[in-house]
């Protein structure tokens, strides 16, 4: 299961609590053991908050993360580590994909424009292509932040059904040897 796996890494939440420097700047806020467990809840709303904030068109994605992480009480690390979904590799193709979506939601004709790596070029084509970007932005950041919330949530809910099956064979086998 990969919660084993992640469990190696996660930090200890003792080390958290009598980290000074940490305690000076969050307070108690880090305190909440509920910010480094992995059960269902947690993780499922990790998911949602790091797939939505991944969508978000602002170099402050990880701050904002966690800060919603730690407000609703999920699991901060994997909140924070899921807005690498938009990583500078991927983010062209996700906010295009935005975009699209939101151009084809507002019924608006696409805009054809040539990217450039200027200031000049973002404040030009973003006056022109705003709407449907943020627009899109925050349909895909919904969708896939949800999609990753309901898919934890089933594919954990079928681990459990299948450990509890196999808890079972594993009795009757024991039943039937005696």
């Amino acid at each position: 299961m990969p919660k084993k796996f992640i469990k190696r890494y996660m930090p200890d939440h003792e080390k958290i609590r009598n980290n000074k420097q940490l305690n000076k700047v969050f307070g108690t806020l880090l305190h909440d053991p509920n910010l480094l467990h992995l059960n269902r809840r947690s993780v499922s709303m990790a998911f949602f908050v790091g797939l939505f904030m991944a969508f978000v068109p602002l170099p402050s994605q990880m701050i904002m993360a966690a800060a919603v992480a730690i407000f609703i009480r999920c699991n901060l690390p994997i909140s924070v580590g899921l807005v690498w979904v938009s990583n500078p590799i991927t983010i062209p193709a996700l906010f295009y994909f935005a975009y699209k979506v939101g151009a084809w939601i507002l019924s608006t004709p696409e805009h054809d424009f040539n990217f450039e790596l200027s200031w000049e070029w973002l404040g030009t084509e973003l006056a022109a292509i705003w709407e449907p970007f943020l627009l899109g932005c925050a349909i895909c950041g919904l969708f896939f932040g949800a999609l990753g919330y309901v898919t934890i949530r089933l594919l954990w809910r079928l681990h459990i059904v299948n450990a509890i099956k196999e808890r079972k064979k594993k009795r009757a086998l024991k039943k039937s040897m005696k």
